[in-house]
């Protein structure tokens, strides 16, 4: 089991925004979302977080929530 802090970000989409900053992140195709709210740092600074937008979360290793720690740019 790794220790919290080599705790490994993982990828998905938001498909569903959620009253109290949470979210539903789809993380694997075919797996049920799952629930994720809003880093600390992300609280801070602002970041606006929507339906569609590409995220890093990471997982709790005891099968709570995840948490959103960035949200990836889309770039043309």
């Amino acid at each position: 089991m790794p220790s919290p802090n080599e705790q490994q970000a993982v990828d998905g989409v938001v498909v569903e925004a959620l009253p109290d900053g949470l979210f539903r992140v789809e993380v694997k195709e075919g797996e049920p979302p799952i629930l994720a709210y809003l880093g600390g740092k992300m609280r801070y600074h602002k970041i606006r977080v929507l339906v569609g937008d590409k995220v890093s979360v990471v997982l709790d290793p005891y099968g709570g929530r995840a948490r959103i720690v960035r949200r990836h740019l889309e770039r043309s």
